[in-house]
């Protein structure tokens, strides 16, 4: 599609934003919390009685976001829509006691957090986000947006085979430098504290990441492709918002043939097993008071449950120019060429041929091009967190995405008419 009129690429430029907005899984659902409450969405609080009120609504837990809109005439047994999403990807995380050093270097002590693709980490200017909680158990969002930390390679002429494999140890080769001189134990707090306007002892936590700080950008000739962070998955995040927005601005007009709802979730990278994560009772927590608070008995939850249907929207791999080999031959998604359906037999997937009709309706009722995924038989299928939903809730759900190139890089690459074709996509699915 590289010679056609791009589609409108307003969606895309906030895309960037948002991506450059959100360098942590908490600055991500601030970020979309924001976006909701431009809309008329209100943030409801676990701990307090829900009602049966109608319109949207959201919930936040740490690095996870629900957000549903209730439409006038919903009765307690109305199925859900649910796109799912995650708002974490592969970084280096700060580790407990973070000061650190050698050889006159001052250094912070990080952890491997997901799948990296550690070499992308290196030598490129990073700096610091995440949030310190306080002693009275509230938190602050920090966002240390300048070339603070590096991750120094080894100079060629200090390993001459390097470029016939270069092998990082998680251990002792990932440490970031960032400064000269004797090691400082509370150095990094200290310096925190300052950067927030906080007294460093009324610090009592923190969960605190890197990231790149070279902005996302249109990449190409003719502008045709997207370079940035965390595309995997805040590209699904911010179109989920946008789906979930749309469905809500018509809302007022449709019939409550279904509930729409966001459900973004953290820690897929690393098995989605935690209190925010997709293995965990979040979701059915928030989609039963909802039935619930409407007057619904167990026997209402039971039939919305069996008329729900989820697309877990993630990224999937396009074809890679110079590795095509690593492709199943009959399967190569294309950037601009529309969402993917990602598909496997052994449930690394969730998508089955029922699935497939759902996702087909959708994408013909928004009139968006898609296209299949699926591996080669040689090499392992990632997975997300659509058998998880599938498994733990007992709905139908269905895999799709963007594809894009570099997974799990520190900065990925898409397609930028894809962005907008998925959320076309999940608008008309939220609507069905």
């Amino acid at each position: 599609m590289s010679n056609a009129t791009p589609f409108d690429r307003s969606h895309t430029d906030g895309l960037l934003s948002f991506l450059a907005a959100s360098p942590s899984p908490y600055h991500a659902v601030a970020n979309a919390a924001a976006q909701l409450e431009k809309a008329g969405f209100r943030q409801v609080h676990e701990t307090e009685t829900w009602d049966a009120t109608t319109g949207g609504k959201y919930v936040l837990r740490g690095g996870a976001l629900i957000a549903w809109y209730v439409p006038e005439g919903a009765l307690p047994g109305t199925p859900f829509r649910i796109i799912g999403a995650h708002t974490d990807s592969p970084n280096l995380r700060v580790k407990p006691v973070p000061d650190t050093g050698a050889h006159n270097w001052r250094q912070i002590a990080v952890e491997i957090y997901g799948g990296a693709l550690l070499n992308t980490w290196l030598d490129r200017d990073l700096g610091l986000s995440g949030r310190l909680t306080l002693r009275d158990r509230s938190t602050h969002l920090v966002h240390v947006d300048r070339p603070l930390l590096r991750v120094p390679q080894l100079a060629i002429h200090l390993d001459r085979q390097v470029n016939d494999g270069l092998k990082l140890n998680r251990q002792r080769h990932m440490t970031p430098v960032w400064g000269l001189g004797k090691t400082e134990e509370g150095d990094l707090l200290r310096f925190l504290a300052e950067e927030s306007g906080l007294p460093v002892e009324d610090i009592a936590g923190w969960d605190l990441m890197t990231h790149s700080v070279e902005p996302p950008a249109y990449l190409g000739r003719d502008r045709e492709l997207v370079a940035g962070p965390r595309m995997d998955n805040l590209l699904s995040v911010h179109a989920g918002v946008a789906a979930l927005t749309a469905a809500a601005g018509h809302g007022a007009d449709a019939e409550p043939g279904a509930i729409p709802v966001l459900a973004a979730f953290d820690h897929e990278e690393n098995g989605s097993q935690s209190d925010t994560g997709a293995d965990g009772p979040l979701l059915g927590s928030v989609l039963e008071r909802s039935v619930f608070a409407r007057g619904g008995s167990y026997e209402d939850r039971a039939r919305a449950w069996a008329g729900t249907v989820c697309l877990s929207s993630d990224t999937g791999h396009a074809v890679h120019p110079n590795y095509p080999e690593r492709h199943e031959p009959g399967h190569h998604p294309l950037p601009n060429g529309g969402p993917i359906l990602k598909v496997n037999v052994n449930q690394r997937y969730s998508t089955d041929g029922s699935g497939r009709a759902v996702f087909a309706a959708a994408c013909e009722r928004a009139g968006v091009p898609w296209q299949s995924f699926v591996s080669n038989n040689d090499v392992p299928c990632g997975t997300t967190i659509g058998p998880i939903t599938a498994a733990r809730h007992g709905i139908t759900t269905v895999d799709i995405g963007v594809a894009i190139l570099s997974m799990h890089s520190a900065r990925e690459l898409c397609g930028a008419d894809d962005p907008y074709l998925l959320a076309n996509c999940l608008t008309a699915f939220l609507g069905e």
